[in-house]
C-alpha cells in the first residue's frame, strides 16, 4: 500500500513537458533526449520535488527565466551521463603512442608545438591518460616540446573532479605500474591524486560544442572526441564532424568511440581504422 502512495505521489511529466525538456537540452547542447524518457524521470523528478516545484512546468519556468545560467548548467549536470575511465578504447591510446606521435615529432621537429584536444573530456581520465603517453612517450625531451592539452565539457560538475584529479585506487589499479609510480601520489587510503606535473600538461574549460563560433586561434593535430556524438542527430553530428575538419592542422587526427561512425558520403575525413579518421 505504502508503495502504490509513493508512486501515486511522485511528481508525472506530462508529454508536453517532456518535449519541451527535449527540445531546450537539444537547442542548448545537442543532445537528443527524446528516447530518454526514463533517464529523465529517474534524473530529474526526486529533484524538483525536493526543490519545492509542484509540476515540470514549474521547474521548466524557473530554469528559463533563471538569468545567471546556473538552473540550466544543473539541468545538463543532472541529464548527461559521464561514464569514463583511464585507457578507455585502448586501441586508440595504442595507436596514438605508436603511430599519431612518431607522425607529429617527425612533422613538428621545428616548432616543438603539439595542440591536442580532449572535447567532452568528463571526469578527465582521457587527457590525462593522454598526458601520461605523452610524457613517457618523449621522455627527457618532453621539456623542449609544448604538449599542453585542452581538455572541455559542458558539465562544470566533472570539469571540478577532473580539475581536483583525485581517483580511486581502484579506478588505476589496471595502469601500468611505471605510470602509477610517477603520475600518481598518494591522497588517503582509498584514492590517489594526479601528480603536479602532469596536472600542469592538461588546461579544463567549460566548453559547448553546439556553440556557433569555436574560439580557438590556432588548429588541433589531435582531437579525441569520444562516445559524445552518439547523443546528437545526424544533421548535429555532421555539423560538428566539419567543424573539426576545419579545426584540425593537414595530416591531424580525429578520434571518436568505437559505437559512433562517420558517413563518408558527408566528411571530408580519410578513414584510418575503427573511429579513427585523418584529414587529407
Amino acid at each position: 500500500m505504502s508503495n502504490n502512495r509513493l508512486v501515486k505521489n511522485m511528481m508525472p511529466i506530462t508529454e508536453k513537458e517532456f518535449n519541451q525538456l527535449v527540445n531546450l537540452i537539444k537547442t542548448k547542447y545537442g543532445v537528443n533526449l527524446s528516447n530518454k524518457k526514463a533517464l529523465v524521470i529517474g534524473r530529474l523528478q526526486n529533484y524538483a520535488e525536493q526543490s519545492g516545484f509542484k509540476s515540470f512546468s514549474e521547474y521548466l519556468e524557473f530554469v528559463l527565466s533563471d538569468k545567471t545560467g546556473s538552473a540550466l548548467t544543473t539541468l545538463i549536470n543532472k541529464l548527461t551521463t559521464n561514464h569514463t575511465y583511464f585507457m578507455r578504447e585502448p586501441e586508440h591510446f595504442n595507436f596514438f603512442r605508436n603511430t599519431v606521435l612518431p607522425y607529429l615529432e617527425a612533422a613538428e621537429s621545428a616548432k616543438k608545438d603539439l595542440r591536442i584536444w580532449s572535447a567532452g573530456c568528463s571526469t578527465g581520465e582521457e587527457p590525462y591518460t593522454i598526458a601520461m603517453i605523452i610524457d613517457e612517450y618523449f621522455g627527457t625531451e618532453k621539456g623542449l616540446w609544448d604538449t599542453i592539452i585542452l581538455a572541455t565539457d559542458i558539465s562544470t560538475k566533472v570539469l571540478e573532479t577532473a580539475f581536483n584529479g583525485i581517483y580511486s585506487n581502484e579506478g588505476i589499479e589496471a595502469l601500468p605500474q611505471k605510470w602509477k609510480r610517477d603520475y600518481f601520489i598518494k591522497f588517503n587510503e582509498e584514492n590517489s591524486s594526479i601528480a603536479d606535473k602532469l596536472k600542469k600538461e592538461v588546461v579544463f574549460k567549460k566548453f559547448n560544442l553546439m556553440q556557433e563560433f569555436f574560439p580557438f586561434r590556432n588548429r588541433f593535430h589531435v582531437i579525441f572526441c569520444r562516445n559524445v556524438m552518439i547523443y546528437f542527430d545526424l544533421k548535429t553530428r555532421i555539423d560538428l564532424v566539419n567543424k573539426f575538419y576545419d579545426l584540425l592542422e593537414p595530416g591531424g587526427y580525429l578520434f571518436i568511440g568505437h559505437s559512433e561512425s562517420l558517413i563518408r558520403e558527408e566528411t571530408k575525413f580519410k578513414y584510418i581504422l575503427p573511429a579513427v579518421y585523418r584529414k587529407g
